[in-house]
């Protein structure tokens, strides 16, 4: 019954995850990235603080921690999710989401540089090989890219980039906090924050927004943001931190496909065969995080997460 549960939670995250880059598309069509952004934060949000409200969750980060919970509102929400959705604005969400399925390879040098980690060779090629087959899909995608293209790409390495460094913040500082917690409030700061500079500065029409992006901006809100954060957490709670980090070979498959069958586009042949060591890659990354920690827990060290952020919204 465990694993029936465990392969239906991860098979959950896995379509949420997935489909969410299609709903960034879809809302972008009519609505700008910011104010779309901050929507979506504020659909989320108060879902939220009532869960924490009807569970007795503290939405306020630990005493001397709340600086670092502001932090959290602007640089793993605000500016990340922006330049994100951002970047869709000239990419397609397939290759959106196969450049941040490469999370756990940011995480990987980000915990080297400023946690000072130690790594091993199985680290490194599974590093390497990573690395090799993102350039490789990212020059054949852009064969004939123009300048906002690299835009885009740009945007969206930033946000993975941003979104590792954070983790490795949040590591340094040990901030155990519950997942409600940890995006309750910085969800609701950061969909204020959005929505007022996407008012100002982007100046929407509300008159043009059409059923189908408004739909999106909910769902990427309502059931990305709340429930796609409670099935992670539990998926967490069953399976081990690999295991449940092994989404993040599945979720760019869905993209990919789900664009395809929507718009009729899909990413090249050739950009398709580099998925494969693409994948391979990222498992060396998990797996050789998970002996490292399995490693250590028997040396009676601290037991490091050899997955990913447990408090990510996702995309």
């Amino acid at each position: 019954m465990r694993r029936i549960t465990i392969f239906i939670l991860f098979l959950l995250v896995a379509v949420t995850w997935g489909t969410t880059w299609l709903a960034m598309k879809i809302a972008l069509e009519t609505i700008p990235p910011v104010f779309a952004t901050g929507m979506r934060f504020l659909f989320s949000a108060p879902l939220l603080i009532i869960i924490a409200w009807v569970k007795k969750i503290p939405i306020l980060f630990p005493v001397g921690q709340r600086l670092f919970q502001l932090a959290i509102s602007m640089f793993y929400f605000a500016i990340p999710f922006s330049l994100m959705i951002y970047g869709e604005t000239y990419v397609s969400s397939g290759l959106a989401s196969i450049i941040f399925s490469n999370m756990p390879v940011a995480v990987l040098i980000a915990s080297v540089l400023f946690l000072n980690e130690k790594t091993n060779s199985m680290q490194i090629a599974g590093l390497t090989i990573a690395i090799v087959a993102l350039a490789g899909i990212l020059l054949e995608e852009t064969k004939t890219s123009t300048e906002t293209q690299w835009q885009g790409i740009i945007a969206l390495v930033s946000a993975v980039i941003i979104h590792a460094i954070i983790y490795t913040q949040c590591k340094k500082r040990s901030c155990a906090v519950s997942v409600i917690t940890f995006n309750a409030l910085p969800c609701f700061l950061a969909g204020l924050l959005l929505s007022a500079a996407g008012w100002f500065f982007e100046r929407p029409l509300v008159s043009a927004f059409s059923a189908h992006s408004i739909l999106a901006t909910l769902y990427l809100g309502a059931f990305a943001g709340v429930f796609g954060i409670l099935c992670y957490f539990a998926l967490q709670q069953k399976a081990s931190a690999f295991q449940a980090s092994l989404v993040f070979l599945i979720f760019p498959l869905i993209a990919v496909s789900l664009e395809s069958y929507v718009y009729g586009y899909a990413i090249s042949t050739q950009s398709m065969l580099f998925i494969i060591p693409l994948v391979a890659g990222i498992f060396l990354t998990l797996f050789s995080r998970r002996v490292s920690a399995t490693n250590k827990h028997r040396d009676c060290s601290p037991q490091t997460n050899n997955g990913i952020h447990e408090h990510t919204e996702t995309s």
